[in-house]
C-alpha cells in the first residue's frame, strides 16, 4: 500500500462466519479503505455488504453495475439496510476480491462509498462496481463487512481496514 495508507486492523477467519467488524476506528484519517478476499461456499448469497456503527435500519442506498462477460445487470436500492456489491459465488471456495473506499468517514455529512468486486473461475467470473450512501451525519466508528443473508464466509477469508492519512 502507498505510504499514506495505514493499517487499522486485519482479520482472517479461522472458522466460517457471517461477518467481520472493525470497531473503535479513530477519527484521525481522511478516508477509509476496506480490502477483502472473500471465500464462500456456493450456498452463500451473492452479495457482500457494508454497515456502519451497527446501523441495520433503512439508512442506506446504493447502485451497482454487474457483469459476467455475457450478461449485465443493474441494482438500485434506496431505503436499504446496507450497501451491497454483487459477486458470483457459484463455485465452492472461489475467492472474490472486494475493495470499498469510504470517504470523509469522520465528517458531519452523509457518507459516500465506492466499491468494486471481482472473481475469476478459470475464465468465467463476475465484476461489480457501485456507489453507496449512508444517510447519517455521525462519524463512522465501526465498519461491518458481511455476507448478505444467512450464509457465511469460509475459513481463510481475510479483510484489512486501512486509514488514509492526510497528504
Amino acid at each position: 500500500m502507498p505510504g499514506t495508507y495505514e493499517p487499522i486492523g486485519t482479520s482472517t477467519l479461522s472458522t466460517a462466519a457471517n461477518s467481520i467488524t472493525f470497531s473503535s476506528i479513530p477519527a484521525t484519517y481522511t478516508d477509509l479503505v476496506l480490502i477483502a478476499v472473500a471465500i464462500a461456499p456456493a450456498s452463500v448469497s451473492r452479495y457482500g455488504v457494508l454497515q456502519f456503527n451497527g446501523d441495520t435500519t433503512n439508512n442506506y442506498s446504493f447502485n451497482s453495475i454487474n457483469g459476467t462477460g455475457t450478461t449485465a445487470a443493474v441494482n438500485l436500492d434506496y431505503d436499504y439496510t446496507s450497501i451491497e456489491l454483487q459477486y458470483d459465488q457459484t463455485t465452492n471456495a472461489a475467492p472474490t476480491f472486494q475493495q470499498w473506499n469510504i470517504f470523509s468517514y469522520a465528517g458531519s455529512t452523509y457518507k459516500t462509498v465506492l466499491g468494486k468486486s471481482a472473481n475469476d473461475k478459470n475464465g468465467t467470473g463476475t465484476i461489480s462496481v457501485g456507489a453507496g450512501l449512508w444517510r447519517s451525519t455521525a462519524a463512522i466508528t465501526s465498519v461491518t463487512w458481511k455476507a448478505d443473508g444467512s450464509g457465511n464466509y469460509a475459513a481463510g477469508t481475510i479483510a484489512t481496514l486501512y486509514g488514509i492519512k492526510a497528504a
